[in-house]
């Protein structure tokens, strides 16, 4: 019976120890492989991946991080490190947005020719580009998803995510314009023309594509209109009309062309009154 109860007693301390090990690894993110498992790392990526896929994020950074630190010559390990930037990315909080940011770095300098690169990078600009600001307010983020994004367009010519990369570029790029624009706006209103000059001719100079140019073309026409300077400003609300067929200035903008193609140079003085700032 002693002998017996010994080796109940045995057993139940190995199970015992057993389960507080098997927590301990779970509380370290490690998961368990099946005994007999032929590809581990295998096993564990494809299982970080569909967590993934699940959107259940630790979960999923706990399989790829065990890939990453177990099996460091696995054929999976960038894919899994990639998997763990996914999921910093998938969290989307200001936190897990700058861990992202380094996790897709890494993966960049670790692994520079990896035919996965063109995703590394795009998935760089994506962190920057979600943590991009108001226009009103700093535009640093912003500026960083666009060189990301700009960066991209240089080294992968030919990658199928082109046509997504240069969409969130544009985004990127009119949230820029957007502020600068709204500076221009603000300097008009003030009735400080030269300032709206300056912002409004660098804006369009900088950015001649940008969406929302044709408030740009109207405001640096009135500026311009004020001051005196109307042959400069003449072809700015003729652009505005040749380039979009759909805005709130076109009506204006036809207004104030009639108005300077019949004026006189004497009837376009310096201290010519300027219309009220449009809403927008």
């Amino acid at each position: 019976m002693t002998i017996v109860f010994r080796r109940y007693a045995a057993l139940f301390c190995f199970l015992l120890l057993a389960a507080v090990v098997s927590a301990c690894a779970s509380a370290n993110g490690r998961r368990a492989v099946p005994p007999g498992t032929a590809q581990p790392d295998q096993y564990l990526y494809d299982r970080g991946k569909e967590s993934l896929d699940n959107k259940k994020w630790l979960t999923a950074r706990e399989f790829f991080k065990q890939v990453t630190e177990t099996y460091t010559q696995s054929p999976v390990r960038p894919d899994a490190k990639l998997g763990i930037g996914d999921t910093y990315l998938g969290e989307g909080s200001s936190e897990s947005l700058v861990l992202a940011i380094a996790e897709f770095q890494e993966f960049l300098s670790f692994y520079p020719t990896h035919p996965r690169a063109d995703y590394a990078q795009y998935k760089l600009g994506l962190a920057h580009f979600r943590q991009m600001r108001a226009p009103q307010r700093d535009q640093t983020e912003t500026r960083d998803a666009i060189r990301e994004f700009e960066t991209f367009i240089v080294r992968y010519p030919n990658s199928e995510m082109m046509p997504e990369v240069k969409n969130r570029l544009r985004e990127a790029k009119d949230r820029v314009s957007q502020a600068e624009l709204e500076v221009g706006r603000f300097y008009y209103r003030i009735k400080w023309y030269p300032g709206a000059i300056d912002r409004l001719t660098a804006l369009l100079k900088e950015d001649p594509e940008f969406t929302s140019r044709d408030a740009a073309y109207y405001y640096l026409g009135e500026s311009l209109t004020v001051v005196g300077r109307k042959a400069e400003a003449l072809p700015l609300f003729e652009k505005l009309l040749a380039e979009f067929e759909k805005s709130e200035f076109l009506e204006d903008a036809k207004k104030r062309i009639d108005e300077l193609k019949s004026a006189t140079p004497a009837d376009v003085p310096a201290t010519a009154s300027a219309p009220a700032a449009k809403k927008s």
